[in-house]
C-alpha cells in the first residue's frame, strides 16, 4: 500500500491501470520472480524496480516505463520490500580505495532506498552544511563520534535498514580486514591507478580550489596502501 496520497492517486490512475493490464496481456500471468502462476489478474502486482516516491512519480520514464516494472506475486513483492515476515538478511559492504576512485558513485549505483550508508565526507556535510569536500578540522571529534556510532549499529545489526555500505580509504590492510571482520562485511576494492585519480581531480570542477589538498590525500593513500 502506497504511503503518500500522490502515490495512491497514481496507482488509481487510468494510465497506470492501462499499462498494468497491457503488461499482463503481453507477459502472461506468471510471477517474474518465482515463476508461480497467479490465477487472478487482480493479484498480479506491478512492482517498480526503481521505487516510486512523491518526487519521481511524475517522471514517466520511471513510473510508466515497462522496463522498470516487474509483474510479481504477493509473496515475492513482500520479499522485495522486506516486510510481513520477509525482513531478509542484512548485507554489509566495505567499499575502499583511493580518493577519486569512484567509491561514492559505485555505492549510489548499487544501493537501494532504505540502505544505510556511512561515509565521513557525507557526515561532515550533514553536520556543517558545507560541501562534502570541505571538512573543518574542529568538527572531527563530532563527526567521528557519529561515524563510530553508526558502525556499532551495523555490528549489532541495530535498526531497520536493509543493507549497509561503509565507504572509506582504508589503505592499511590490517585495519581494513579487522573492521570488515567486526562488521561482517564484504570487501569491495575500487581499483584505480594514481595517475587516473590525479587526472580525475584535475577535471573536477567542485574541487578546483582544493586540488593541492586532495592531491596530497591521493599521494598519502598510495604511500600507505598495503594489499
Amino acid at each position: 500500500m502506497a504511503k503518500y496520497s500522490i502515490l495512491k492517486s497514481f496507482y488509481k490512475s487510468d494510465e497506470w491501470t492501462s499499462l498494468r493490464l497491457s503488461l499482463i496481456n503481453e507477459r502472461g500471468n506468471r510471477c517474474e520472480r518465482c515463476g508461480k502462476i497467479i490465477a487472478k489478474s487482480r493479484d498480479i502486482i506491478g512492482h517498480h524496480k526503481i521505487e516510486l516516491t512523491p518526487e519521481n512519480v511524475h517522471d514517466h520514464n520511471i513510473s510508466l516505463n515497462p522496463n522498470n516494472i516487474e509483474l510479481v506475486c504477493f509473496d515475492c513483492h513482500n520479499k522485495i520490500h522486506r516486510r510481513f515476515g520477509y525482513s531478509g538478511k542484512k548485507e554489509v559492504f566495505l567499499v575502499y580505495g583511493p580518493p577519486m576512485s569512484g567509491k561514492t558513485t559505485f555505492v549510489r549505483q548499487n544501493m537501494e532506498r532504505g540502505d544505510l550508508v556511512v561515509d565521513m565526507d557525507q557526515l561532515y556535510s550533514a553536520v556543517s552544511m558545507l560541501p562534502y569536500y570541505d571538512k573543518p578540522d574542529n568538527l572531527f571529534s563530532n563527526v567521528i563520534g557519529i561515524h563510530n556510532l553508526l558502525l556499532d549499529n551495523i555490528k549489532t545489526r541495530y535498526g531497520r535498514w536493509h543493507n549497509a555500505w561503509v565507504i572509506g580509504g582504508y589503505a592499511d590492510k590490517y585495519k581494513r580486514e579487522r573492521l570488515a571482520n567486526e562488521l561482517g562485511a564484504e570487501l569491495i576494492f575500487m581499483e584505480c591507478e594514481k595517475e587516473e585519480c590525479l587526472r580525475r581531480l584535475e577535471l573536477d570542477e567542485e574541487r578546483r580550489y582544493r586540488k593541492d589538498e586532495w592531491a596530497k590525500y591521493i599521494e598519502k593513500w598510495f604511500e600507505t596502501f598495503t594489499e
